[in-house]
């Protein structure tokens, strides 16, 4: 008689094989030559150049795309939630004044099905290289028992550099200073408990709701916009007093965080069109304003504080490479 096997446990070892051999050719595709090592050793390798930085500093942040995953599942479609995650980790890094470097993720299946976690790894890839980003390594786990059979789990981790000079903290931050946003895709990778509560009680993934241009788990699985190359083009032009990357807490729960203590945010909430999937969400939940500020992006995925002085400027340059900047709001005492 045979004994127990760990296939029978739930783990399938083949298939944790066959995945490593499939996403190989996704991530050396945004390889550099920075990268020293492949996929497949115990660490992975990627050397500084220090002839580029004189004084530098590494950014690093980690992160996951929460309940997002829900719909990606009940949509059957996984191809975009590794972008959503590339682009959550750059923003995070970027918004400090940090050049990203490398990401690295973490993938977590009730049952590994290995063309699943291709086309989770392949979302990566195409953020990673649409940021510039190489994708040197990760872990992929088979976990039943705690995930269900359908279920799964990702989380990033981002590496960047800048200098020690030019680290962007809001420190700078004064009176008078105004504050510029930037369209989001909509909910991006925060606020999906809430809506998902509130949708799926009368709504399916599948239907199309009179004030949507799509079916509702399409609008929900739009991309997390990336702000890498606005924040790339503003950094160069102006001297930007601070970013915020506008995730869970909102508008003014992130801001706050890069101004000082002695000062507080104003924002003049009718001055952009907020996006229809968060009209939605309100009229179907009877959710109240102060509610939906401090839970959605409700529109606005990038702020940046400038001085009065460079509004037009800022404004100017966004608008050439086709972002909508928009005057919401300033800092007062």
């Amino acid at each position: 008689m045979l004994g127990t096997t760990y296939k029978e446990s739930g783990i399938n070892i083949q298939a944790g094989d066959e995945t490593v051999e499939k996403i190989k050719a996704l991530a050396k595709s945004t390889f550099n030559k920075n990268v020293l090592s492949g996929i497949g050793h115990f660490g992975a390798f990627y050397k500084i150049d220090l002839k580029k930085w004189k004084n530098p500093v590494l950014v690093s942040s980690v992160d996951g795309v929460g309940t997002k995953l829900k719909i990606a599942i009940a949509m059957n479609r996984h191809d975009t939630i590794g972008q959503d995650l590339v682009n959550h980790c750059v923003n995070d890094i970027a918004v400090c004044g940090a050049e990203p470097q490398y990401f690295m993720d973490y993938l977590a299946f009730g049952k590994l099905v290995p063309s699943k976690a291709e086309q989770i790894i392949k979302g990566f890839s195409i953020a990673c290289k649409e940021n510039n980003v190489a994708l040197i390594g990760g872990e992929t786990a088979e976990m039943p028992g705690l995930y269900d059979e359908n279920e799964y789990d990702i989380s990033g981790t981002i590496v960047g550099i800048t200098e020690h000079g030019k680290i962007i903290d809001g420190r700078g931050v004064k009176k008078g200073d105004v504050l510029i946003g930037f369209t989001s895709t909509g909910l991006h990778t925060n606020g999906f408990s809430l809506a998902r509560k509130i949708l799926f009680e009368k709504f399916s993934v599948n239907d199309k709701p009179k004030l949507l241009d799509t079916t509702l788990g399409e609008e929900l699985l739009k991309i997390h916009k990336s702000y890498l190359r606005l924040i790339r083009k503003l950094k160069e032009k102006i001297s930007v007093k601070a970013f915020s990357h506008i995730t869970g807490g909102g508008i003014v729960g992130n801001t706050k965080r890069v101004v000082p203590k002695n000062l507080k945010l104003k924002i003049d909430w009718n001055t952009w069109d907020v996006l229809p999937i968060f009209k939605f969400i309100q009229e179907t939940g009877n959710v109240t304003d102060k509610e939906m500020r401090e839970v959605f992006n409700m529109g606005i995925g990038l702020v940046a504080i400038v001085n009065k002085n460079d509004v037009d400027k800022t404004l100017a340059i966004s608008e050439k490479i086709n972002e909508k900047g928009i005057v919401i709001g300033e800092v007062i005492e």
